[in-house]
């Protein structure tokens, strides 16, 4: 799967890049199978029909060069858009961030037009912060993105219900 997202034209959506080198997944797993401790990607998966939709990523990041922070994405299949499992793969991937490192911060981008992935992640219990100007080169322009976070002691969606 992290192969076609690197080598599909369109399959990511807004995020596409260009062409990637199509190896380069297999050779990272086979370093630590995607898991490392400053970044990685795990497959969101649909339990009842054994199918990976897509996966979600982290990587870690310091405010100050001591303040240490998540960032995470995620890149759904197109046929798995849309019903409701963006939000909860988030959501749980930043129960277990919060779980598992010292971390207070959690934040997420996005592309202004893309109003699902904002309302995935205000449902997943993200805030937004603001609008980063000119943050992204995508399709040969400089692109302004959303900032969203979530800290450490903000309420849960499993709290609240989702938003």
């Amino acid at each position: 799967m992290f192969r076609r997202f690197a080598t599909e034209p369109g399959l990511i959506g807004l995020d596409w890049h260009g062409f990637r080198d199509a190896g380069a997944p297999a050779r990272r797993f086979v370093v630590d199978g995607w898991l490392g401790e400053e970044d990685g990607r795990l497959i969101v998966e649909i339990e009842a029909e054994r199918a990976a939709a897509g996966f979600v990523s982290y990587r870690s990041g310091l405010y100050g060069g001591v303040a240490k922070h998540w960032e995470i994405g995620i890149a759904l299949l197109p046929h798995w858009r849309g019903r409701g499992i963006g939000w909860r793969a988030q959501a749980v991937l930043c129960d277990y961030l919060f779980c598992h490192t010292p971390a207070q911060r959690i934040q997420a981008g996005t592309h202004p037009e893309n109003i699902a992935e904002q309302r995935s992640l205000e449902k997943a219990g993200f805030q937004l912060e603001g609008v980063v100007r000119a943050c992204e080169f995508r399709a040969g322009a400089w692109r302004d993105g959303h900032l969203y976070s979530r800290l450490r002691d903000d309420p849960s969606p499993w709290e609240r219900g989702p938003g």
